[in-house]
């Protein structure tokens, strides 16, 4: 693609009006999307001293400061370090109806750590595919995604770096890294072009900017930007889906299939399994103490665990967590109790409340309800169209995926009771003031949708249950049975990983 990008030179006579013009323009169009509650990420990539910093400030000159956001990018520090590598992205996404202005993005981080030596190649690929399941995701979910690379010919950046290091005010600018940049011109093009042919998709598609010359850079990127959001404004309001014009052809993208393991419908599960309270007690003690000792193995070696738990309303979700909990080192996990999503939450992606709760590595992370209210209870209740929800599977597959490849140990369960048993505790709940406060009107209408929610669940089981992150049923008639198959599962997972073999109970 570089390659093909020729480096002209527009008359300032030329195109001033236009810029003028294109200037106002977005002022309107940054409107219509804040109206339209499209949200907006521009990234702005480029060779070492390319000029993204200054043409960033021509771009926002005249648009309000209170809707939208710069972000520079540089190497992730010891905090973003800890977290999967898109953590950060996912953390900055803007909501809707705001723009995310990012100088340097992702490419950055894949590029650049590519050539320093920080990650290898198969990193690097898995890198790859992890940013076109970002940008279909993102643009799935209604985002904008103007992606431009400023573009400047070899000698043209050593001039540029020169006049910099030539000034004691701009010197500091000048990095060992840009300098090999420039040294390791033809081997960075290489690169770059190889990333741009494998994620220059028809969702969101690379913008080139010719950028020898600071004056023509501007015009062309105010032209894209421009056709970009009015496009995308438009398409909204005629209910319809938008594409940017490809400067090039784009890759023929398929997303990654994913190994399902084989389950049960929650109908064929035999609910007749309980424990005495003596064994309780001694199954209790055992896996407890076990899974102290294996916390401490995860810690010493980064390996965050992340544990999800969903189920019946009355099932004993908050029990069963507590006594994970309570064998664990406080210093060492959170647990992150999901409710309906806030207004700044449903401004972006569903995703994103979710992302933005992972722990440190060597951490656990404990959700109390999930990722998996998009294909349960959402469509169910109609926040979400069918459609969408339809589309979350695959997202969600992605998700955890993406935590596996960052180290993860992703459990789940479902906590099942029988229908009689929800009921019984309903009532229970209702009859014991010091209960009374756990059950809802709302509890009670979704157990008049038992059957549709039966079926949502056994299909949610099917679709998400991978070879990497494998849902468990626990059978919850009998609490004390409960808590001690999530315990055994838990230090079972754990040890399958931490010694990659089956320990015997």
């Amino acid at each position: 693609m570089l390659e093909k990008i020729s480096q002209k030179k527009l008359k300032k006579t030329d195109v001033i009006d236009q810029l003028k013009a294109m200037r106002e323009e977005l002022i309107t169009l940054a409107n219509r999307a804040k109206s339209s509650k499209i949200p907006v990420i521009i990234t702005i990539d480029g060779w070492a001293a390319s000029g993204k910093g200054s043409q960033i400030a021509k771009l926002i000159k005249y648009m309000d400061p209170r809707f939208y956001n710069v972000e520079s990018i540089r190497k992730p520090n010891a905090v973003e370090a800890r977290k999967p590598w898109l953590h950060r992205y996912w953390q900055r996404l803007p909501k809707q109806g705001e723009f995310l202005i990012l100088d340097g993005s992702w490419y950055r981080d894949t590029v650049n750590a590519l050539a320093f030596g920080e990650i290898d190649k198969d990193e690097y690929k898995k890198r790859i595919s992890d940013i076109n399941t970002f940008e279909r995701q993102l643009t799935d979910d209604g985002y904008l995604i103007v992606k431009l690379f400023l573009h400047i010919s070899e000698s043209e950046q050593r001039d540029r770096l020169d006049k910099l290091e030539a000034s004691e005010i701009t010197r500091w600018r000048v990095t060992d890294n840009d300098r090999l940049n420039n040294k390791n011109y033809d081997k960075f093009l290489k690169r770059y072009d190889k990333i741009f042919s494998r994620t220059n998709t028809e969702f969101a598609p690379w913008n080139i900017i010719p950028a020898n010359d600071n004056l023509t850079a501007q015009f062309s990127i105010m032209t894209a930007v421009n056709e970009a959001v009015k496009g995308a404004c438009d398409a909204k309001e005629k209910g319809e889906r938008f594409l940017q014009k490809p400067q090039f052809p784009t890759t023929d993208y398929k997303p990654g299939e994913f190994k399902l393991v084989k389950t049960k419908k929650l109908a064929k599960i035999d609910m007749n399994k309980s424990l005495t309270d003596e064994e309780y007690g001694r199954y209790l003690e055992k896996y407890q103490s076990r899974l102290f000792a294996l916390q401490n193995i995860c810690y010493q070696r980064k390996i965050p665990v992340i544990i999800a738990y969903e189920g019946w309303d009355a099932g004993g979700k908050g029990g069963n967590i507590k006594r994970v909990a309570s064998a664990l080192d406080p210093r060492g996990y959170e647990v992150k109790p999901i409710a309906s999503p806030e207004p700044s939450e449903l401004a972006r992606h569903y995703l994103w409340r979710f992302w933005t709760r992972i722990e440190n590595d060597g951490h656990f992370t404990i959700f109390d309800r999930t990722w998996y209210g998009r294909v349960m209870v959402e469509p169910i209740e109609g926040f979400t169209s069918k459609q969408r929800a339809d589309m979350a599977y695959r997202e969600i597959n992605e998700f955890e995926r993406q935590l596996t490849d960052w180290g993860a140990i992703v459990i789940k369960f479902w906590i099942n009771i029988d229908k009689d048993e929800q009921y019984r505790r309903f009532k229970e709940r209702e009859n014991t003031p010091a209960k009374q406060w756990k059950i809802t009107d709302e509890d009670w209408r979704n157990r008049e949708k038992w059957d549709e929610y039966e079926k949502a669940v056994d299909r949610m089981v099917e679709l998400t249950s991978t070879d990497f992150a494998p849902w468990t049923i626990v059978e919850g008639n009998d609490k004390k049975y409960a808590r001690i198959k999530a315990l055994k599962t838990i230090c079972r997972r754990i040890e399958e990983r931490l010694f990659d073999s089956k320990k015997d109970d």
